[in-house]
């Protein structure tokens, strides 16, 4: 592929939580193994967040430390910039804005990471911006809802991409009304995952999850309320260490102790998430020392049957951590012998957990496997950029 001049924009530095940092970083590492010349930019009029003091204020500064921490250990250093967008000067650190300016129209994509950059005047100047989308289900039923707001913005993208695979084909439910949505998933760079050390003999099934996300993209269709939350999944399934016959480990916060106190009794144990969502590392190295993840997704990813992933348990699968998870139309994509286990119901995920444990080490090699051959970055980019045209 010739090589080409690529902005990646989203919002690592306002939102700097592990998971997050690393979904942009496989974006900016893959491109750049594949030779392009790759920036990274937040130019947004979002208030950033301080994952230290858990303010959100005008000050950039922990965002731009951050950046810049980044840019030097994964080699885009002199090739960034955060523009605060939300201040009258837009004062920037990292590249000027007069280059910023630049880059918008010399630049042969854009992509749009999460759909979390908002236009601007300067924006505008590209024609070439690929809206990536990591939460189906909102945005469609927005558009079916006729929200001219929603029609705009995604309009004005040269294209649209979504990780509910199903989106736009008779599997989905929602209407696209001449929206051309195009399958897409997280790019991971295998290599930043893999271990050549099984798990300490104490690992457990685990996983990482925001508990209190409900209100915030919850949505109704058709006279059902859609939920952008785990938390009733995970309270549905709450059964399942019980049924699998071991412990199970969520790094998350539930502050209500009534329901802490019913995961306990069902063989849940917690483990505090804030050093793993402000440590990138620490988020590698839990995933890493894990046996394998058990999870669920979000309502809306389920009853809509999007075709969804999530990019966390891409990051299982690369550390070759088999992953046990909720169906949303996803097993038909992902067909596999095992590493990877969807389940609809309760005893399917103790027959899951009975056959990882069987042959931890198949299931392991399997694991590896699928991300080695679906989740890759450079495989996934490049099919990104042929298909948008580019």
């Amino acid at each position: 592929m010739k090589r080409k001049r690529i902005v990646v924009m989203g919002f690592m530095g306002s939102c700097p939580i592990a998971g997050v940092i690393w979904q942009h970083v496989h974006y900016i590492v893959g491109l750049q193994r594949l030779g392009h010349e790759v920036y990274y930019i937040e130019d947004s009029a979002r208030i950033p967040y301080n994952a230290e003091t858990f303010d959100t204020s005008n000050d950039f500064t922990y965002a731009t430390k951050l950046l810049a921490r980044l840019a030097n250990e994964f080699d885009f250093k002199n090739r960034w910039s955060f523009c605060a967008r939300y201040l009258p000067e837009l004062p920037t650190v990292g590249l000027s804005l007069r280059k910023i300016r630049q880059l918008y129209k010399s630049a042969d994509a854009i992509l749009n990471v999460c759909g979390a950059q908002e236009f601007n005047d300067d924006l505008r100047a590209s024609d070439r911006i690929l809206y990536i989308e990591s939460d189906p289900g909102v945005e469609q039923i927005k558009v079916d809802q006729k929200v001219q707001s929603t029609i705009d913005y995604l309009r004005g993208h040269h294209a649209l991409f979504t990780f509910g695979e199903n989106v736009g084909t008779k599997q989905f439910p929602v209407p696209v009304h001449g929206l051309k949505w195009l399958p897409t998933r997280q790019p991971i760079v295998t290599d930043l995952w893999r271990t050549r050390k099984p798990p300490p003999s104490s690992a457990i099934f685990t996983s990482i999850a925001n508990w209190s996300t409900s209100g915030l993209k919850d949505i109704i269709w058709r006279g059902e309320k859609y939920l952008w939350s785990k938390s009733r999944e995970f309270i549905r399934f709450v059964n399942a260490p019980n049924a699998a016959g071991e412990m199970f480990e969520l790094a998350t916060d539930i502050k209500d102790e009534k329901t802490r106190r019913k995961f306990s009794k069902a063989g849940w144990r917690f483990r505090t998430p804030h050093d793993l969502s402000v440590k990138y590392w620490d988020y590698q190295d839990y995933i890493r020392r894990s046996k394998a993840e058990f999870t669920v997704a979000k309502d809306q990813y389920v009853r809509l049957n999007t075709g969804w992933f999530s990019d966390r348990s891409a990051c299982y699968l690369a550390a070759g951590r088999p992953v046990i998870t909720q169906e949303t139309g996803f097993t038909k994509i992902y067909d596999h012998q095992g590493g990877l286990f969807g389940f609809h119901k309760l005893s399917e995920i103790a027959e899951a957990v009975g056959e990882i444990n069987g042959d931890y080490r198949r299931h392991s090699r399997a694991a590896r496997e699928i991300a080695r051959e679906f989740f890759e970055a450079e495989k996934v980019l490049v099919l990104l950029l042929d298909r948008a045209g580019l």
